[in-house]
């Protein structure tokens, strides 16, 4: 009888639901070293010849990544190359005109390689570190940078010749002799008491008269009074020179203290300063050797450089001065034969970016472009505050290429110098990434998102703009490395749940690409991993927002979900290729293997939708990126039968911030969360990055009380998951420490933090990241499957 009790009790067990599921997957596998996936090629490059293809790889027992080769002759063969051999390449330098010779330096030294020879010779060795090698329009000079001034090198003759005279410090003033009447009175009666005297003083002053009268007028001398000089540009044709004038600002920086260094003892970790902080400028200085001067360029009457932006509006009581705005002049380029040059001006409010033509008699400034954006500019190849971008000069040395997002996706544009026009190279709703000129400079060659937002591939088109042609044909991410002869692609290429690996492949459209590396583990291969659906949802603003939708199996759904937040803001995670965020897609494939659905959305902010979903956010974080986390988790809802109590949400860093805006302001829609290195209050965060999207803490408040989570912890009602690495040089550990306190204050208690004493930003340590993940499983098993 009581065998038959056991029996019938053990028959209803089995009958029971396993709440958590099952997965061949664990927190302890997928978060172990990442070698544990296999070994995938990264840092792809041609040697000079085309006839071998480089890239950091792994080999044998080695610990970690190493150069290896593949040679076109072989290309079933990885081999590593030795340190003989990569002491024998060429370090990146410039080419001349026909693209025979190459000039590079090694530690200060300056080289040229003969590519027809295959071989290198070193053509001069200085005390002073030589840098920006540059063939001249006679390909017999050689233009170089030393010790902060500019040199040409005769390679005929041998001959050094300096161009400059900079120094660094400030110009002693004349010095002024400080006799008083009583001293003047003295001299002149010696003068008429002693003859002798007066006629050596005499002899003196004629003297004098003669060495001024016949000396060589000394060379001008510019003293850089104490800025920091950089970015020593000689023109082509060696009239001109052009160099960046950095002025340093002092500023506060926050110590992050390290309570775990070797030495025993707590160790201040030097840091970032706070957003609003004082700026370093940059200012041109144009060397016109002829006229033996300097001009520092000057931008007051740039058009618009007074405009006020537009979010003074909501402050009419404070007193706003329409005034010159502070901006960063960078280096002139010169067009191929000298007699023209172009420089990109960015405001330091990062609102206005202006590309100009450089008057090369004067130093005056004549406006070609000019792209304004009230939030802030940005996207693929505009370049930042310390970058051009995508800019040059045609070989015609009449048109400059540029990228802009003035139609609202970054595309490449023409203006002709002669005509005064812009011309558009491409359009439509889609971004142009890294375009390039050809060998023979009439084409291009460029990658664009045209196929699909979560699409890259890889194109050619005329110089002057025509029809693209599409020469990838791999669906995911196509990264191409082109050989120096424009004969073949390496490619590396990944798609959403297959690894990077490496291919070659010829140079033409529906060439077949030939698989060269195989780098995934036997263990790795082992598990079916998800190709994650590509899926749109409505905004409450009526926009289709992009996601990443990870499904259980009907039998194994338990009415849960998760949505994750990733990181950086402007990222890209919605799309056909392998993600950055690896582990966190090997983490939602166990989540949906216990039966919960997952999703990953593009938010408002994130890159690859052009400038209006970017600057979505623009004095409001945790504004329309917040409304599509509810969205989403709304979506669920409706279309696949998520429980609305059940659902969860994490990310680190943005994604992190993002967590606890969500758990303070949405408390009804989102149960639980993991916020993992999170920004807490974005006036504590760097400048670069916040002042773009929220201004400054002291112009412009209402943005950072808006923006900040600390603002809305009284918020809380589920349940909260902290977890911050201690030795966060980017988001500091101070963030959430006050965090806390305020927590604390409110007599909150469904919170919990995990810190991480030897983490950075970035976790590195694989039992970190599993005790991290262990702590989200159960953060969510815990509050979103139990009742």
């Amino acid at each position: 009888m009581l065998k038959n009790h056991i029996a019938l009790i053990a028959i209803m067990l089995l009958a029971l639901p396993n709440t958590y599921g099952q997965s061949d997957l664990s927190i302890e596998k997928i978060m172990q070293d990442p070698s544990w996936m296999g070994i995938f090629p990264t840092d792809v490059r041609w040697d000079e010849h085309g006839e071998k293809i480089f890239f950091q790889y792994r080999s044998g027992d080695d610990k970690s990544d190493s150069l290896h080769a593949i040679a076109l002759s072989n290309p079933k063969l990885i081999s590593k190359v030795d340190i003989k051999e990569q002491r024998m390449l060429p370090s990146a330098g410039t080419y001349n005109l026909q693209k025979t010779k190459k000039l590079f330096t090694e530690n200060g030294i300056l080289y040229e390689y003969d590519l027809r020879s295959k071989s290198k010779k070193q053509l001069l060795e200085l005390p002073a570190r030589i840098t920006n090698p540059m063939y001249m329009l006679d390909e017999k000079l050689v233009g170089f940078e030393a010790g902060k001034n500019a040199f040409v090198l005769n390679l005929e003759t041998g001959s050094i010749k300096k161009l400059t005279q900079i120094e660094s410090g400030k110009a002693e003033k004349e010095k002024e002799d400080k006799v008083d009447k009583r001293g003047d009175w003295l001299k002149e009666d010696n003068l008429e008491l002693l003859g002798i005297i007066k006629e050596r003083e005499t002899e003196k002053e004629q003297a004098k008269a003669y060495r001024e009268a016949t000396k060589e007028a000394e060379k001008f001398t510019f003293f850089a009074e104490g800025k920091t000089i950089t970015n020593l540009q000689i023109s082509p044709n060696g009239t001109y020179v052009t160099f960046n004038l950095i002025s340093q600002t002092e500023n506060k920086r926050t110590n992050v203290p390290d309570y775990v260094d070797a030495s025993g003892y707590t160790v201040n970790l030097p840091s970032r300063s706070k957003v609003g902080d004082d700026q370093l400028t940059v200012d041109l200085a144009f060397y016109h050797l002829e006229k033996d001067t300097v001009w520092i360029i000057k931008t007051d009457e740039l058009p618009g450089i007074s405009d006020l932006p537009d979010y003074t509006a909501d402050y009419p009581d404070q007193e706003w001065e329409a005034k010159p705005r502070a901006v960063n002049v960078y280096g002139a380029l010169f067009s191929p034969n000298g007699e023209n040059a172009v420089v990109n001006i960015r405001s330091h409010d990062n609102k206005d970016r202006w590309i100009c033509q450089l008057n090369l008699e004067d130093g005056s400034l004549k406006t070609l472009d000019r792209q304004r954006d009230e939030a802030w500019i940005s996207g693929p190849g505009i370049g930042s505050y310390s970058g051009l971008g995508t800019m040059g000069w045609l070989p015609d040395n009449r048109h400059i290429y540029f990228q802009s997002e003035e139609s609202g996706y970054s595309h490449l544009y023409l203006f002709d110098l002669e005509k005064q026009e812009k011309k558009a190279l491409t359009s439509g709703q889609f971004e142009v990434f890294g375009p390039t000129l050809s060998k023979d400079k009439k084409s291009w060659f460029l990658t664009t998102s045209e196929v699909d937002p979560g699409e890259r591939h890889f194109y050619k088109m005329p110089v002057m703009g025509g029809k693209m042609v599409k020469l990838t044909s791999m669906t995911g991410n196509n990264e191409v490395s082109l050989s120096p002869d424009e004969k073949h692609l390496a490619i590396r290429h990944s798609f959403s749940n297959q690894p990077w690996e490496l291919y070659l492949q010829e140079n033409k459209a529906g060439a077949k690409p030939q698989k060269l590396t195989e780098g995934q583990s036997e263990a790795f291969k082992a598990y079916a991993w998800r190709e994650p659906e590509l899926i749109h949802f409505a905004a409450e603003d009526g926009n289709q927002v992009p996601a990443r939708l990870y499904r259980p199996e009907a039998s194994k759904s338990n009415g849960a979900a998760v949505i994750f937040v990733h990181g950086a803001g402007y990222l890209q995670n919605v799309h056909k290729w392998w993600s950055s965020y690896f582990r966190e897609y090997m983490f939602h494939n166990l989540l949906a293997d216990l039966g919960y659905t997952v999703l990953d959305i593009d938010y408002r902010g994130s890159a690859g939708y052009g400038r209006d979903w970017r600057t979505g956010i623009y004095r409001h974080m945790g504004g329309k990126d917040l409304s599509d986390q509810v969205d989403g988790a709304k979506h669920l809802v409706e279309t696949y039968d998520v429980d609305p109590s059940r659902i969860g949400i994490y990310g680190g860093s943005y994604g992190g911030f993002m967590t606890l805006m969500a758990l303070f302001n949405a408390p009804e829609v989102f149960k639980s969360g993991a916020a993992l290195r999170s920004v807490t209050d974005w006036a504590h965060y760097n400048h670069g990055y916040t002042s773009n999207i929220l201004n400054e803490p002291f112009n412009d408040p209402i943005a950072y009380r808006r923006s900040s989570p600390i603002y809305f912890a009284e918020g809380l009602e589920g349940h909260l998951l902290i977890a911050h690495g201690m030795v966060d040089v980017n988001v500091h550990f101070q963030d959430v420490v006050r965090l806390a306190q305020r927590l604390i204050e409110l007599e909150k208690d469904n919170w919990e933090m995990a810190v991480y004493p030897v983490e950075d930003h970035g976790f590195v340590t694989p039992s970190s990241w599993t005790d991290e993940y262990k702590r989200i499983l159960k953060l969510f098993n815990e509050t979103l499957l139990e009742e």
